[in-house]
């Protein structure tokens, strides 16, 4: 599909090679999304220790729920019904997609910078960092599923890029300030700058007063993802939270590290789930009895891939992972 000055909305070439680029651009736009967010894991666990990395995982973990309640009301359905239509009718659902996730960005980041402010100490630093920096998060990531639903992976793999590339000086800046808070304005503040990019990318401006209007048009399936969304990384939360409750902040940071090594399966995962949306609206609209075969060769190739990194997670040696995640290793690899 064509955005800016082209005429058809249709992938150039045979069906077969458009889906394998569009997979392709899928992968790579998750590859420098997931290299830039292990970057920062890292380079903060080096940086602050095991128990300011802890805090910053608390912030990171609740991230990760308000960005799939943003998904589930806005940028899932926008993918499901919005794959391969007309332009038109893309950047309307865009504008109003686009707006409902910088509305749930502004609202739960006001909540969140009050109860930080509330909370007061390190955690509560943490806490409020996030809450002014969630809404240029959740725009950057509403542009993702934008462009996939269009067709276009390659402007998603770019704008992943710009932020990548704005993080590097305000990486520099944060430690050299050397707080938590610090990191997270300095992750979330280039994500911004990739917001912003991403409304000249696409030439389209989000419509927060239009949230209403999609969130009524699109709730049969915007609560559904929700529910899913939340219910599963609400479990992350919970977890998060009851560990630094009961054990300290410390083993949140041993829980983040092990998942940092799941990240390179992760990105690959994540990567795949960002466009296969798209194309199983795309198969079920143009060619519904091949659904099943899409999804069981899909399915299969993730489940080889999970096989072969777990395996090659136990061939890492602890030289490696101490110069990788420094004290954070210790704990990280017995999960």
């Amino acid at each position: 599909m064509t955005v800016e000055g082209e005429k058809s909305t249709k992938p150039a070439g045979p069906a077969r090679r458009g889906v394998v680029g569009r997979l392709s651009w899928g992968l790579a736009d998750q590859a420098a999304s997931s290299l830039s967010n292990f970057v920062v894991g890292i380079y903060v666990a080096r940086s602050l220790g095991l128990t300011a990395f802890g805090v910053f995982s608390l912030a990171w973990v609740t991230y990760g729920v308000v960005l799939n309640v943003s998904r589930g009301l806005a940028t899932d359905p926008l993918v499901v019904r919005f794959s391969g239509v007309p332009e038109s009718s893309w950047r309307g659902a865009v504008a109003r997609s686009s707006g409902t996730a910088l509305l749930v960005g502004t609202g739960i980041g006001t909540v969140s910078l009050v109860a930080g402010l509330s909370i007061g100490g390190q955690v509560g630093a943490a806490f409020a960092a996030l809450g002014v920096v969630l809404p240029g998060l959740l725009l950057q990531d509403a542009w993702r599923y934008s462009f996939f639903a269009a067709g276009i992976g390659r402007k998603a793999f770019v704008n992943d890029v710009v932020w990548a590339v704005a993080l590097v000086p305000a990486m520099v800046v944060a430690a050299y300030v050397g707080s938590v808070t610090a990191f997270l304005l300095a992750w979330g503040g280039s994500a911004a700058v990739a917001a912003v990019y991403g409304c000249f990318q696409s030439g389209v401006r989000p419509r927060p007063a239009g949230a209403r209007e999609w969130h009524r048009d699109h709730r049969d399936l915007g609560y559904r993802y929700l529910v899913e969304n939340v219910g599963v990384s609400g479990a992350g939360q919970i977890r998060a939270y009851g560990l630094g409750a009961i054990v300290g902040v410390g083993a949140v940071g041993v829980i983040r590290g092990a998942e940092l090594l799941l990240g390179p399966f992760l990105a690959v995962l994540m990567g795949l789930s960002l466009v296969t949306v798209a194309e199983s609206a795309r198969v079920l609209r143009q060619a519904p009895e091949r659904l099943g075969k899409f999804c069981f060769l899909l399915g299969g190739g993730q489940t080889v891939a999970a096989l072969l990194w777990g395996a090659a997670l136990l061939l890492v040696p602890d030289r490696l992972g101490e110069l990788v995640l420094g004290d954070v290793w210790s704990g990280a690899s017995e999960l």
